[in-house]
């Protein structure tokens, strides 16, 4: 039986329920029995690239049902974290649909001229331009905020650089840190919670990597659940300074322990 404890879940994304977009064996039966048994949850990606509704669509694809009001992204954390801190801001943008969708919907204004922030996300079209022109604005006073600190994202042909990367590439030029929304910042889990009105102490964090699932999951105060289906091996665990609540193999083993 679940521990009675635990009444919703936030479950990351890529290496949990899917890979490389083929469905996870066991994934489908785990959402299906989430939705059964009417627990709240969140699946969560650190990919800015797409909006819910879009990563719903792939998901269905995949053989997944998720409804895109249970997709979380690192987009839509950055954009509630900025209608926070200055609401009605202005910001200077490189990314795709899902980050500027969302700063949209948070009520900011998108700008080359005179930004509160310039804001990276992924993309698959880095633009030398504006990557000199957000140097410039931040070199002018900008505050740099990055949705996550990813610096490679997986392909087919092979492993590409991602929002960690560019980032590095413009605190190097300017001498200024972004400010990462995204896991592992604890933020973005908080940030989940809020939006299915969970509490930490009752939810489970299910992920496949130690170094963002797992620690972000610990210090946001959940219980966290690492899969062997993605990133890390189980001979990996044990180089880490901290450990999960649980360790399986796959959502599948988690199928039979929702009541």
């Amino acid at each position: 039986m679940t521990p009675p404890e635990i009444r919703s879940w936030l479950i990351d994304m890529d290496g949990v329920l899917v890979h490389e977009e083929t469905a996870i064996p066991g994934a489908a039966a785990f959402l299906a029995r989430l939705a059964e048994v009417g627990m709240r949850y969140m699946v969560m990606t650190n990919n800015s690239i797409y909006t819910p509704r879009d990563l719903a669509a792939r998901l269905r694809a995949s053989g997944l049902d998720v409804p895109d009001t249970s997709i979380w992204t690192s987009a839509l954390a950055t954009a509630r974290f900025l209608r926070k801190q200055r609401p009605g801001g202005s910001a200077f943008v490189i990314g795709e649909a899902g980050l500027t969708t969302a700063l949209h919907d948070a009520g900011y204004t998108l700008t080359e001229r005179d930004p509160d922030y310039v804001v990276l996300g992924e993309t698959r079209t880095y633009s030398f331009e504006r990557i000199t022109q957000a140097i410039r604005l931040v070199a002018a006073g900008a505050r740099f905020i990055a949705t996550n600190p990813d610096t490679t994202g997986p392909t087919p042909q092979g492993p590409l650089p991602a929002t960690g990367a560019v980032a590095a590439l413009i605190s190097t030029a300017t001498g200024v840190a972004p400010y990462y929304v995204g896991k592992p910042n604890p933020l973005m889990m908080r940030s989940a919670l809020n939006a299915i009105d969970a509490h930490s102490e009752t939810t489970a964090m299910v992920g496949d990597r130690m170094d963002t699932d797992v620690v972000s999951g610990l210090e946001a105060g959940l219980e966290t659940i690492l899969v062997l289906t993605g990133s890390t091996a189980r001979d990996e665990i044990d180089r880490f300074p901290y450990r999960p609540s649980r360790v399986v193999e796959s959502v599948a083993d988690l199928v039979d322990l929702i009541a």
